[in-house]
């Protein structure tokens, strides 16, 4: 079957039978897209990832006349219920994804969510997004952000400057969401009255973080003392967010802890574990890509 488009028309050549499910397919994105909030938003990955959601719901395409077309709220349907956050800029911030709203709305319920998943899937960014706006609403009086200190892959050596400037390298990251969420300006002096606290995860033994929205950040290169050490820093009125991606450790092999404790903590009353997987990843459609890519080589590798 072939797609030509032809100015703001799209024109179908092909069988009967596939044209009409294409006819369908993109009369439900049209529909899709008239009643989402996140209009200015809506790019090519979400024309993608509704389209993917209507095949995986039928394991294939779905046909003419099947209930994936006959019932409404299918997956290919889904939009997000609500925007997060609003920028310092302006922009809205929407979860993007089934499972991106899902942790979401894991972290707004639950004490502790752990997210588990590959690079590009919103995990640190939804995370710090989602504590910006409890903080901004009053129900916790600071953010405090940490991760290990643990290069990837290459030893940098002796850094200069004070304690700050060693470990601001490895928390890049973490002030590169703040900034486009609340801006530089108010992420420094939210930092200069201790509203925010950025450390490395070393700095959290013998604390308790109370009032506070708390994130763990790679933690797939915290052993399982540390992370033990992590969650019993829990504090009254507080959330906790983890996340991790367990194919990008850095530490020797076999002393990450992360999905030792996910097992561990499996069942908990007010604990979630968040599976991302790569149809979550929205940062680049390359990297999708990427990760496919290793995922369908992982087993080459392994043999070599």
């Amino acid at each position: 079957m072939k797609l030509i488009p032809r100015g703001k028309s799209l024109i179908l050549q092909g069988d009967s039978d596939y044209v009409r499910v294409a006819g369908e397919t993109f009369q439900r994105l049209e529909e899709n897209f008239r009643k989402r909030p996140d209009k200015t938003n809506f790019s090519a990955f979400d024309i993608d990832y509704m389209i993917n959601q209507a095949k995986d719901t039928s394991k294939g395409w779905p046909t003419p006349g099947s209930k994936e077309f006959e019932t409404d709220g299918v997956s290919g349907d889904w939009s997000p219920k609500e925007k997060l956050f609003v920028t310092f800029k302006g922009k809205p911030i929407f979860p993007r994804t089934k499972n991106q709203e899902h942790f979401v709305e894991s972290l707004k319920k639950n004490y502790i969510t752990v997210a588990m998943g590959p690079a590009g899937t919103g995990k640190t960014f939804l995370s710090i997004a989602t504590a910006c706006r409890m903080m901004q609403t009053g129900e916790v009086d600071r953010l405090v952000l940490t991760r290990p200190a643990v290069e990837a892959g290459e030893n940098l050596g002796f850094l200069p400057g004070d304690l700050t400037q060693k470990v601001n390298p490895y928390l890049r990251p973490i002030y590169d969401a703040l900034h486009e969420c609340i801006g530089f300006e108010k992420t420094t002096e939210y930092i200069s009255v201790n509203k925010i606290e950025i450390a490395p995860i070393a700095f959290m033994r013998g604390r308790t973080l109370a009032n506070s929205f708390i994130i763990l950040d790679e933690a797939q290169n915290c052993t399982l003392p540390q992370l033990k050490m992590f969650l019993t820093r829990f504090g009254k009125n507080s959330k906790m967010a983890i996340s991790g991606d367990a194919t990008q450790i850095d530490l020797s092999q076999g002393r990450s802890g992360l999905e030792k404790t996910v097992h561990t903590l499996r069942g908990l009353n007010g604990i979630e574990t968040i599976f991302f997987g790569r149809e979550d990843i929205t940062r680049h459609h390359i990297v999708e890509a990427i990760v496919r890519r290793f995922e369908e080589n992982e087993g080459l590798f392994e043999k070599r």
